[in-house]
């Protein structure tokens, strides 16, 4: 979502490389195009005015600092402006519930915004983060499907959802709910309302009434990133009738310019809690400000990677993995292992994007085999071997190599290549490992020591990428 606009003010940052120091002159045309690139990206006319003004001020101002590199400190004030607009911290949810009734979450929002899709991704968020039990309630009886497409979702996730029924009011469903709730023992209910092509006083009103019923703690408006300026008229229109407790934006890994997302908590005071990602039932990230920002100007964003890295990998079977690879005994089956905790991670793609300065230096290399493309061809040469090649690859001769290579639709040359590059990788990660290197490399990625990787590896079409 925000790749068009990193380039762009990345690319106005670097007009200030080998000044000497910051001026009033160096420094107009660089704020010049970051009033572009914002202006482009879709950001509020009077967001951007405002961002502009404080940025130039800070960089000509007394808080500019003598003697340091002017990119840097640029950098640095463009930065913790970003910060400021998107809204300097994250915000937590509120789910503290009285009087034996469960802590209430409304979910608001247009038509194909997402609400159903993200109230059921919420519903697991809750469950993981907070250790609660939540409740699922469909109240679109608008939307053809709406009801069963909740019941499906909640379903696959193991979260009860409340039978609703599309010949009820949405006030009966409420009530009746709001029991069964108490009943099932659910701490957290998620109420799924019905939305609008636009915003209209029939809408709202009834939005009015189950809030007046509801009681909720959080009432969070699902926004479509896609939107751009108009996702802030949005959210103004809700806020004013309802008074909105925060965002969630949805398709933030689509073709969004990014202009909401550093518009809305300017414009409205509504903070962002929730970015969605992905279909998936997990793509759902909190919004923490000082991390995108970071993430924008391509200083990277290593504590999310450290979070997610915790949270999908198994540091048992890493710590056997370290151990294998120590006594040369790592399998390609171990290897099989070790790719798909990579692409839990977001894929090495997805990964480098988040180390500093690797965002740039892998569009540099649109011209080469991408590595999570090298990884998808890797997997299917190994996914074509036997349990019994995998587990010892040496027994591979000239026949099981042409057999591999026509059901990975590959060439045996890249097959070749893989074997090879995967035996050069075993020999030496055992190397590191006898000098002890091998916490140090496994700790990168977890709490403690030890756990198992591989060091940088050529596949099969060339590309280099570590495991």
């Amino acid at each position: 979502m925000f790749d068009s606009l990193s380039d762009k003010l990345l690319g106005s940052l670097k007009k200030l490389r080998g000044q000497s120091k910051i001026s009033e002159e160096n420094i107009q045309e660089a704020i010049k195009e970051i009033r572009l690139s914002l202006l482009e990206a879709d950001v509020n006319f009077k967001v951007v005015k405002s961002f502009i003004d404080a940025v130039r001020a800070k960089a000509i101002g007394a808080e500019v600092l003598q003697g340091v590199n002017p990119g840097q400190q640029f950098v640095k004030i463009v930065h913790d402006e970003l910060v400021r607009v998107l809204g300097s911290e994250a915000v937590e949810l509120d789910l503290k519930s009285s009087d034996g009734r469960p802590a209430i979450v409304m979910m608001v929002g247009l038509q194909g915004a997402g609400k159903t899709t993200t109230s059921a991704k919420l519903s697991l968020f809750i469950r993981q983060k907070y250790k609660k039990k939540p409740g699922l309630v469909p109240a679109d009886i608008y939307r053809p499907a709406a009801i069963e497409q909740l019941k499906t979702l909640g379903n696959n996730l193991g979260v009860p959802v409340f039978p609703s029924e599309a010949s009820q009011k949405p006030e009966a469903i409420l009530e009746k709910a709001l029991i069964w709730a108490r009943e099932n023992m659910v701490e957290v209910l998620i109420l799924d309302t019905a939305g609008r092509s636009q915003i209209d006083d029939q809408l709202m009103e009834e939005l009015e009434r189950l809030k007046a019923i509801a009681n909720p703690r959080e009432i969070l408006l699902v926004a479509d990133a896609m939107l751009g300026q108009q996702s802030v008229a949005v959210a103004e229109g809700f806020h004013g009738r309802l008074g909105l407790s925060g965002l969630v934006l949805t398709k933030v890994d689509g073709d969004a310019r990014g202009g909401a997302a550093l518009s809305i908590r300017e414009t409205t005071g509504i903070p962002v809690k929730f970015l969605g990602v992905g279909e998936k039932s997990d793509a759902l990230e909190i919004f923490h400000p000082d991390r995108l920002a970071s993430r924008i100007l391509d200083m990277g964003d290593v504590l999310s990677l450290v979070e997610r890295a915790q949270e999908v990998i198994d540091e048992k079977q890493a710590m056997e993995s370290a151990k294998k690879i120590a006594t040369k005994q790592f399998t390609v089956e171990d290897f099989l292992v070790q790719m798909q905790m990579m692409k839990k991670l977001g894929g090495l793609e997805g990964i480098m994007g988040m180390l500093p300065g690797m965002g740039q230096a892998m569009k540099q290399l649109k011209d080469q085999t991408k590595p999570d493309d090298e990884m998808k061809r890797i997997e299917a040469i190994i996914r074509s071997m036997t349990k019994e090649e995998r587990q010892d690859h040496r027994i591979l001769n000239g026949s099981r190599r042409a057999r591999i290579a026509k059901g990975s639709g590959t060439q045996v040359s890249e097959v070749n290549k893989f074997i090879k590059s995967f035996e050069q990788s075993q020999k030496a990660m055992s190397q590191l490992m006898k000098m002890g290197m091998g916490g140090a490399l496994g700790g990168m990625f977890g709490k403690g020591g030890g756990k198992g990787g591989m060091p940088p590896f050529r596949g099969p079409g060339g590309g280099r990428f570590p495991f």
